[in-house]
C-alpha cells in the first residue's frame, strides 16, 4: 500500500514541503505502520537527533493506532511540521463526525491495549484533541521538543 502525500494542506504551521509534510492513508491497520515509516523517513532526512525522531514516530504511531481503531473514518491524515523551535507539532485528523469522545482508558496491569494516550501524554510536550477543519472528525495532535 502507498501513501498518498498532501503537501497542500494546511492546518500545521507551515505549506513548506521543507518544514512540513501530510500523508493520508486508508483508515486500516496496515496504515499505522506506513505512516511510521514514512514519518520516520521525512525526519531522517529533515537531519533531526535520533531521540526526537523516535519520539515523534511513536506518537504518529498511536495517535494513527488510536484513529484506526477507535473511529468509523475510512482515511486518515497524518502530519508533521518542523517548528520554529526546532520542535515538531504531530497531527492525525479522523473523519469520525460522531461527536464521540476519545476513548480513555484505565488499562490494568495484565491488559495487552489501552496505554497509547498514556504515552503519549508521557512522551508529548503537549497534546490535545480538537475538531478537524480539513475531516470534520477529530484532530488529534502533539508537540515534541528537542531535550537535548
Amino acid at each position: 500500500m502507498s501513501p498518498h502525500t498532501t503537501p497542500s494542506l494546511r492546518l500545521l504551521g507551515s505549506t513548506s514541503p521543507d518544514t512540513a509534510h501530510w500523508l493520508e492513508l486508508p483508515a486500516h491497520r496496515t496504515s499505522v505502520k506506513v505512516a511510521r515509516n514514512t514519518l520516520g523517513e521525512r525526519l531522517t532526512a529533515w537531519r533531526l537527533p535520533d531521540e526526537l525522531c523516535a519520539d515523534a514516530v511513536l506518537l504518529v504511531s498511536e495517535l494513527a493506532t488510536n484513529a484506526v481503531l477507535h473511529t468509523v473514518s475510512t482515511r486518515i491524515l497524518c502530519g508533521v511540521d518542523l517548528t520554529a523551535d526546532g520542535g515538531l507539532r504531530l497531527e492525525v485528523h479522523d473523519q469520525d463526525r460522531t461527536g464521540r469522545l476519545l476513548p480513555r482508558c484505565d488499562p490494568g496491569p495484565d491488559d495487552e491495549n489501552g496505554r497509547g494516550l498514556l504515552l503519549v501524554q508521557h512522551i508529548a510536550d503537549t497534546w490535545g484533541v480538537d475538531r478537524s477543519a480539513l475531516t470534520g472528525g477529530h484532530a488529534v495532535w502533539a508537540t515534541l521538543t528537542d531535550k537535548a
